[in-house]
Formats: structure tokens, C-alpha cells, sequence
């Protein structure tokens, strides 16, 4: 970050991936959205307000799909949608095929709208 904007990185990918980078892009114009990650095993596309905090949240979004891939086998749930709150941000996380996506947001933002939005 150099001038104070936001970082967006991208390695290109197939078509689903190509298709939720679009509607990323709109759900994170959206009052309250701080970013997202979306990555795939062969492409990523990062969005965040604050680039300095990368590392957390890929840290952040990475445990948290792990977690949910756990307790769906776990306890056999087939999930493959979680939200996961904190004291001022919560995180949906998503599987979408073969695309892990992570959208971060404030607390005042309605994930449900936001899932509405994504789900495919």
C-alpha cells in the first residue's frame, strides 16, 4: 500500500472463479464489507481495506475453513457455509465448488443478505 488504497491482488482463474470475482467486486461496495479472499488451488483474488492486516486475515480465513471442513466431517453436516463472529468483525466463509471465499465484514452488516447475494 503506498497511496492509502486498498490492495487488490489476482492470479486469473476458470469461470467460477471468474463469476464470484464479479460479484465480489459489487458486495464490496457495500457500506460495512472490509474485504474478501477468494482462492481456488490454482488462483487467489484478495480484496482488503486495511493490506497491512493481509497475513491476519489469510491467517484468519484459512483456520476458519479448516474449522468448518472439521465439523462437517465430523459430525457428518455437509456444510459448507460459516459464520464466524467476533467482537467487531465477523467472516462468512464459503465453499463454492472448488473456490474457498472468506468475506469480511462489521458487525452491523446482515451476513444473510450477503450470503443471499453469493449463493449460488
Amino acid at each position: 500500500m503506498i497511496d492509502g488504497s486498498a490492495v487488490t491482488l489476482t492470479l486469473d482463474g476458470g469461470t467460477t472463479f471468474a463469476g464470484l470475482r464479479s460479484s465480489l467486486a459489487e458486495i464490496n461496495k457495500i457500506q460495512g464489507i472490509t474485504g474478501y479472499i477468494l482462492r481456488n488451488t490454482t488462483s487467489a483474488a484478495i480484496d482488503l481495506q486495511n493490506p497491512k492486516k493481509l497475513f491476519e486475515y489469510a491467517l484468519l480465513s484459512s483456520e476458519a475453513m479448516d474449522a468448518c471442513q472439521e465439523i462437517s466431517d465430523l459430525f457428518s453436516l455437509a456444510t459448507n457455509k460459516m459464520v464466524v463472529e467476533g467482537k467487531d468483525v465477523n467472516v462468512l466463509c464459503m465453499i463454492i465448488g472448488e473456490n474457498n471465499l472468506s468475506i469480511f465484514m462489521e458487525k452491523s452488516v446482515d451476513h444473510a443478505d450477503i450470503l443471499r447475494r453469493i449463493s449460488p
